[in-house]
């Protein structure tokens, strides 16, 4: 061969090399130019875990995009997926489905109709490098050249937990991601199982079936994990990482320890499984719940199952006495608590502690049993020093009524410790001679008594009647268990007392929901009573819902609840007196000049008082949406339920169409829409869906009308618009937004405040939910001079209304008016 033969071949099988070099680098990495579509695979760079197109048995042709571990035998039948992309929006084959990366930087599934079956969210500039790769932990991330990741696949995690995943728990002290089981063997869709950090205690570890407790997993107590073994000579550890206000569950494998892996089955059975190379098969190594007995308080009340023997069993607490043969129905006490006679506490070991515990930082061992033996109500304690778990080091858990879903367990049980009642003493003969004379001379004096008491029982008698009436409506409440708070009982004939009668002459306003009354409790305490009517709408259930959620929520910009009461078709609510009453009687004292007397209360609002009014709500928002322990949507803030106080200090109020928000949960829809005409959020008017944003929106009416003075339909007062929020808009598109200020403040208000809060409102009022701020973003907004805000986008159904007769806007007035989803009266 001559020379340039020789070259030639040189050059060939270089480039040939080159080819298959780039070949291997590419498989597993998608670009912009390399989609991936069915039969195709991006397969990680050890061949660990493959990415591509599935379809179930039996799904009649379905088609997923999954990951799930590559190089066995049989894949087909022996494939074992981690994670799923569209597992609640499948494609078929027929529609050429294909994944991309689409121009705004973001992983598209979409099929041959242009339709998106599933992306992800990144919010990212567009960048032309942008590339996908599966990593050999089973991570599919989307990232940049320099390595800088914009999204990843562990931060969603479908069904399984990988080892190397951080699955967070806790996130800013508060409940945050849940795996989601499949809805069956062959269906990967969203099934009725979730596991994830209990958002009531941020102690336990829980499965949920539904809404309903499956299964508690376990309870902290100091030790951060557990450890298995996964092989004769290998372990498998799962950890809880502390990394500031986060928490997160881990799995470390040891040295030499095959694949393993956590799983929530169809079943609702958490699983810790590890590969088997030698059957190209999982085995399982732990899981919980382990038949009937690891089910949610499945041997009832009392009672506990026992993990330390080779079959499980229920079994009674000591002290306790099985209510059926086989102890499965729970267990009675053998002798009843009283707090007049002797009680003790008994230690259990190996026990993991029963459900609905109250929890009590800050305490030392011998603090925790203080508060236990000092109050009567107390049935058990149990504490732990939590190491490096909390920042608080301390766990005390107390427990009042009974003891549900307790274990016994040698692997990571602890101490409980139970109240039991004092045996009865057995006197002697000689013991009894001498007590008996005595008892007959105490039972003179006893029976005067008794005498007296009697005049008294009949009204005692009738507040237990009304009290427990009220308590069988509450307690049906699941929220309420979880009170530790004194339930707030007020008797009728004492509001009756306190409010002369329900006089006339006592009644400070009234509303759709019925009537407020002044009142006076013994001890000369004034209260605000608002007594529903029948006619309202407010049935037991919005009743209910204040009352539990007031207990619970302590705030300085949140009205307080002193009691509530229900007589017969009666039901009423006892609340702090504010003697200013409600915002709107202040704002809106000019637009009702028929009610010459409160027109003085206009120049009370002076602009300190109304920032001072705009940080409170803000305030008390943040509080409900993110600081309480709960999330709360309010969905009916309104300038009528927002109360002042003697110091002009705002207090949200009416929470009857609140709604808690639990885990994770972002967003909630209902058929039956509440609130009032112009606070509303447009999706929750349009969908019924609502969520935190939606409370947003009605804090930049609110913000809007605190700003001008002038209502949300004020078509009186505002010409050739349909509400204030398009009139702010004009003005502010117009560069003339300080001719929204209400006259009555204009000429000594500082125009940079004013403008800033505008501009807040109009962030908050935007049509799309994603893009209004959350009311963490608001306060820091509105306390902050200095921070630069964004821009806000044209609201929704801006029209200037040029063409619009007189008379359409009277017919378009009436129909408000009368509408049957709001009342324009305070609430």
């Amino acid at each position: 061969m001559n020379r340039e033969g020789t070259m030639g071949m040189i050059c060939l099988t270089i480039f040939i090399l080159l080819l298959l070099i780039c070949f291997c680098q590419s498989e597993d990495q998608l670009t912009r130019a390399r989609p991936l579509s069915p039969g195709n695979l991006l397969i990680s760079k050890d061949a660990v875990f493959a990415l591509g197109f599935f379809s179930p048995p039996g799904s009649n042709g379905s088609l997923y995009v999954g990951i799930w571990f590559h190089g066995v035998p049989d894949p087909e039948r022996s494939r074992t997926i981690v994670w799923v992309a569209n597992r609640d929006n499948p494609a078929t084959a027929v529609s050429s489905p294909k994944l991309t990366i689409s121009n705004s930087s973001d992983l598209v599934l979409s099929d041959s109709k242009g339709q998106t079956l599933w992306m992800t969210q990144n919010n990212f500039s567009v960048h032309d490098s942008v590339f996908l790769v599966l990593l050999d932990t089973g991570n599919l991330v989307l990232q940049l050249p320099n390595s800088t990741v914009i999204w990843q696949s562990f931060d969603h995690p479908t069904n399984t937990i990988l080892p190397g995943m951080e699955f967070l728990l806790i996130h800013g002290a508060r409940a945050a991601a849940r795996l989601k089981s499949w809805r069956g063997p062959d269906d990967p869709s969203t099934g009725d199982f979730s596991f994830g950090l209990d958002p009531i205690s941020n102690l336990q570890l829980v499965i949920w079936h539904g809404a309903k407790l499956y299964c508690r997993i376990s309870v902290w107590n100091g030790v951060l994990g557990g450890m298995y073994p996964s092989s004769p000579s290998s372990m498998v550890y799962q950890t809880i990482v502390n990394k500031g206000d986060e928490f997160y569950l881990e799995i470390v494998l040891s040295g030499g320890s095959p694949y393993s892996w956590i799983m929530l089955d169809h079943t609702g059975t958490m699983k810790l499984l590890s590969w088997d190379s030698n059957s190209s098969s999982s085995i399982v190594i732990s899981e919980r719940p382990k038949g009937s007995y690891g089910l949610y308080d499945s041997c009832g009340p009392n009672g506990y199952c026992d993990f330390t023997g080779t079959v499980p069993a229920c079994q009674c607490l000591e002290g306790f006495k099985a209510t059926s043969p086989n102890s499965s129905r729970g267990c009675q006490r053998m002798e009843p608590l009283q707090c007049s006679k002797g009680n003790h506490f008994v230690a259990m070991p190996e026990m993991r502690v029963p459900d609905k515990f109250v929890l009590l930082w800050n305490r030392s061992f011998e603090q925790c049993t203080a508060e236990c033996s000092q109050n009567c109500s107390c049935t058990a304690y149990a504490y732990a020093n939590l190491s490096s778990a909390m920042a608080d080091k301390s766990r005390c858990l107390v427990w009042t009524g009974e003891l549900v879903d307790t274990w016994k367990s040698s692997n990571y049980g602890e101490m409980l410790y139970l109240r039991l009642a004092d045996p009865p003493v057995k006197m002697k003969t000689n013991t009894v001679k001498i007590a008996l004379p005595v008892i007959a001379c105490l039972l003179l004096p006893v029976g005067i008594a008794l005498v007296c008491i009697c005049k008294f029982k009949g009204k005692w008698r009738k507040k237990e009647i009304q009290k427990k009436l009220m308590l069988r409506y509450l307690t049906a409440s699941s929220e309420l268990e979880d009170t530790n708070a004194e339930f707030p009982f007020v008797s009728f004939d004492d509001i009756v007392a306190a409010t002369d009668n329900f006089s006339d002459s006592n009644m400070l306003g009234r509303g759709g929901f019925g009537k407020v009354y002044k009142g006076m409790l013994e001890g000369g305490k004034e209260v605000a009573v608002k007594r529903l009517s029948q006619g309202s709408g407010q049935g037991i259930d919005e009743f209910r819902n204040e009352v539990v959620l007031l207990v619970k929520l302590q705030h300085r910009n949140l009205v307080r609840l002193l009691g509530c009461c229900i007589h017969e078709e009666e039901k009423l609510l006892v609340y702090e007196y504010l003697p200013n009453k409600s915002l709107d009687a202040f704002l809106f004292a000019l637009l009702k000049l028929i009610f010459l007397e409160d027109a003085s209360r206009k120049h009370v609002l002076d602009w300190p008082t109304r920032f001072k009014i705009v940080k409170g709500v803000a305030r008390g928002l943040l509080y409900l949406h993110q600081d309480s322990r709960l999330t709360i949507i309010h969905r009916d803030l309104k300038a009528s339920n927002i109360l002042l106080d003697t110091e002009m200090a705002p207090k949200i109020s009416d929470f009857g169409m609140a709604r808690i928000f639990g885990g994770n949960q972002q967003l909630a829809n209902t058929t039956r829409v509440v609130g009032t005409y112009g606070y509303m959020s447009p999706e929750y008017v349009t969908r019924g869906a609502f969520s935190v944003k939606s409370d947003t929106y009605s804090f930049g009416v609110l913000l809007l009308e605190i700003v001008s003075g002038l209502k949300i339909i004020s078509t009186k007062f505002i010409t050739d618009f349909p509400s204030l929020v398009a009139y702010t808009w004009k003005l502010w598109e117009d560069g003339n937004s300080m001719e929204l200020v209400d006259s009555s403040v204009a000429e000594n208000c500082p125009a940079h405040e004013v403008l800033r809060c505008i501009h807040v409102g109009l962030l908050c009022v935007q049509d799309n939910p994603n893009a209004r701020p959350l009311m963490s973003s608001v306060v820091f907004m509105l306390e902050n001079e200095t921070t630069l805000l964004p821009a806000p986008k044209q609201p929704v159904y801006y029209a200037p209304r040029n063409n619009e007769t007189e008379e359409t806007r009277r017919n378009m007035e009436g129909s408000v008016n009368t509408s049957t989803i709001t009342t324009l009266e305070g609430r």
